[in-house]
This record gives structure tokens, sequence and C-alpha cells, in this order.
């Protein structure tokens, strides 16, 4: 029905909605976006690092990413500068060294596929990137549920249970550092934070406990993948644009119809 390289795109699609729904809810509620973001920057210098020393830009990206997840935690112990300046200063610096990087790179690189995505080229070794990555990003958040929970609603209350602040902090850093790295080729670079904090903005109108909240994300990522790749493929418009459109397409006609909802119960 469908050709192997649209369901191999569903198949990554579907893989990273799940993956960004969940850690979107810590992102949305942690108010990490911005972090978010500067961590999707950094990904272009694991890529450039991953073309030049002949390995996967997956691992590369990991690389760099859990490299800037731990500087900007130190840096942020050694209270130098204000977070977000840190932030500013550390994702334009990574992003800018991967651009001159790519560029010095003796081969030709289809640099608008890793800025943008394109999801209907995913090859099956990417299918495995993200499924394998995917799976051991959900059973860690399983395992430290209550943990990243409690820090989330009060850091004092979660270190009055004992639950170790900094180390669950920098757990879910790596996480994201996971989700990033394997969601590249599905919406690009600079469009991986949307589809982190979108589906999750979306879900929070809906529900209300946290569970419920990241399966929801979790299914209206899903459905903005395929409403994404089918308009995609039926207008000819880039793939990861497509897919953000759709999720924010979802986003507005949900709020208006809760909006309408709440209006009428008055």
């Amino acid at each position: 029905m469908f050709d192997p390289f649209i369901l191999r795109a569903i198949a990554a699609g579907v893989g990273v909605a799940i993956l960004g729904g969940v850690i979107g809810c810590f992102v949305v509620w942690r108010r990490m976006a911005y972090f978010g973001d500067s961590l999707a920057h950094s990904a272009l210098l694991g890529i450039a690092l991953g073309l030049a020393a002949g390995i996967s830009t997956n691992l590369g990206t990991v690389i760099v990413c859990s490299s800037f997840a731990f500087l900007l935690l130190w840096l942020q112990q050694k209270k130098v500068l204000a977070t977000d300046t840190l932030l500013g200063i550390l994702a334009h610096a990574a992003l800018s060294i991967g651009m001159v990087t790519i560029s010095l790179l003796d081969q030709r690189i289809d640099l608008h596929s890793y800025l943008f995505g394109d999801i209907l080229t995913v090859t099956p070794s990417e299918l495995w990137w993200i499924y394998i990555g995917g799976a051991a990003v959900l059973v860690t958040l399983l395992l430290n549920w209550s943990s990243l929970l409690l820090m989330t609603i009060h850091e004092d209350l979660a270190k009055a249970e004992n639950v170790p602040v900094f180390f669950t902090h920098l757990l879910l850093m790596l996480l994201m550092t996971v989700v990033v790295a394997v969601s590249i080729r599905t919406v690009g670079i600079l469009l991986i934070t949307s589809m982190l904090i979108i589906p999750a903005a979306t879900a929070r109108q809906l529900v209300r406990s946290p569970e419920s909240m990241a399966v929801t994300s979790s299914l209206l990522g899903v459905l903005a993948v395929l409403g994404g790749i089918f308009g995609s493929i039926k207008l000819d418009t880039p793939s990861g644009p497509s897919i953000v459109v759709a999720a924010a397409t979802l986003f507005v006609g949900l709020f208006l119809l809760s909006s309408m909802i709440s209006k009428n119960h008055k």
C-alpha cells in the first residue's frame, strides 16, 4: 500500500513523537525550552564531529550534547553568569563551530536536511537508533518517574525526601540529549524544540494529571507526525516544517475548542 520509505518515515516519526511527548512534558513543566533549543543548536557540532571522525552522526551528537549539558551544569555551579547568558554563549558557539567544521570537511553534505529534517530519507540504521535509544530513555524515565516529578514540583521537598536533585537534573538533561540526537533527521536541528514543546503544551489544555499529560502529548505528537508526512507528500512541502505546522494547527484548534467549551459552561 505504501512505499518502504514512507513506512520508514512513519515508524521514525511515531518513535520520535512518543519520546518527544513524554520528555516534552518536563520541558514545559520545568520551563526548559531555551535549554532544549540550545541543546539542539549544539547538535550541529556533534554532526560535524561524527562526519570528521567517521562515526555515526547520532553518536557524535550524543557525545557533544552530553558534554554541553555537563559544561552548563559546571558553569552554573561556579555561578559565572546567568543561565540564559551561558546557554546563549554555549549554543551559538557550538552552532558556529559546527558550521565552520562542516565547511572545512572535504565531502558534500546536505546541510538543509540536518537543519530542517528530512524524515522521508530515514534509513533502517537510523530507525534502530530511534527505537533502541528511545526504549532506553523510556525505561529510564519509568524507573525515575517519581524522583523527576517530585523534583519538578518542588526541589526543596525533593531534597527533604532524599532525592539527589543534582544528579536527577543531570539525568533529565542526558535523556533530552538522546531525544535530540535521534530526532535530527525527523524535524531538524532548528525545529526539534517545537516537537518537545507544542504537543506537551497542547496536552496541558486537555488533561490534569502528569501521567495522562505525557500519554496525551505523545498521541498528539503522533497525529502531528502523520499529518505532516502525508501533507508533505501531497503538497510537496518540506517534511520537518510540515510536521511542526501540523502540531501548531492541533494546538490552535484545541485551544479554540477548549476556550469555546469553557465559555459555554460559564
